[in-house]
């Protein structure tokens, strides 16, 4: 009879802590998120002025027109596949930094920047991060590329201020005020941009 009691005992507790741990903790949180925190809890989805989703606040994209600021290189090119639909991997090359392949590609990533250019390499512009997904670069190197993303747009001299404005605004600071550095997100900063450019015209 204890054999039984404790095994229809063990099954009780069993099924409190699936209730528990797979049901009510779940819907809590789901509830919690979508009514406290709903951008979040989906994604941190950016929109752009028709509502159409043009991508994560918390994922990089591939910029290559003059006219946007460009985010730090991915080995996995920002995991999009086929139609720019995310791929869900992520990662970096794992190569070592005495690896030539790796020595050969950062060298490359330089001179273009200077040549092509005319921008200082900093270290986020030249080297991919670590998940390859980072869509944040440091304010410098944002501000290297001011002066051409704002020729690209024909705005006159009074008028890069605005872009510096912007920059600032979408600025992240500090985790909690003391880890990391300042960032700026790249995918909102380039929708300010263009929404900036609509406003002109």
């Amino acid at each position: 009879m204890f054999v039984v009691r404790e095994f229809f005992r063990a099954i009780r507790i069993t099924i409190i802590l699936w209730l528990i741990t797979a049901i009510i903790y779940p819907l809590f949180i789901l509830v919690i998120g979508q009514n406290f925190f709903p951008k979040q809890a989906n994604g941190s989805m950016q929109k752009n002025i028709e509502g159409e989703i043009i991508g994560s606040a918390l994922i990089g994209q591939e910029f290559r027109s003059e006219r946007y600021f460009h985010s730090r290189p991915s080995t996995i090119r920002y995991s999009q596949g086929k139609a720019a639909k995310p791929t869900g991997i992520s990662g970096a090359s794992n190569l070592a930094p005495s690896n030539q392949q790796l020595v050969s590609q950062t060298l490359e990533e330089a001179n273009l920047l200077q040549e092509e250019e005319d921008i200082q390499p900093f270290a986020e512009l030249i080297y991919s991060s670590g998940s390859g997904l980072d869509p944040h670069i440091s304010v410098k190197a944002a501000r290297e590329q001011l002066e051409r993303v704002a020729e690209a747009r024909g705005f006159t001299r009074e008028e890069r201020v605005q872009i510096i404005r912007l920059i600032k605004r979408h600025t992240d600071g500090r985790f909690l005020g003391l880890f990391g550095e300042p960032g700026v997100n790249i995918l909102k900063l380039n929708y300010a941009l263009d929404l900036q450019e609509a406003a002109r015209n």
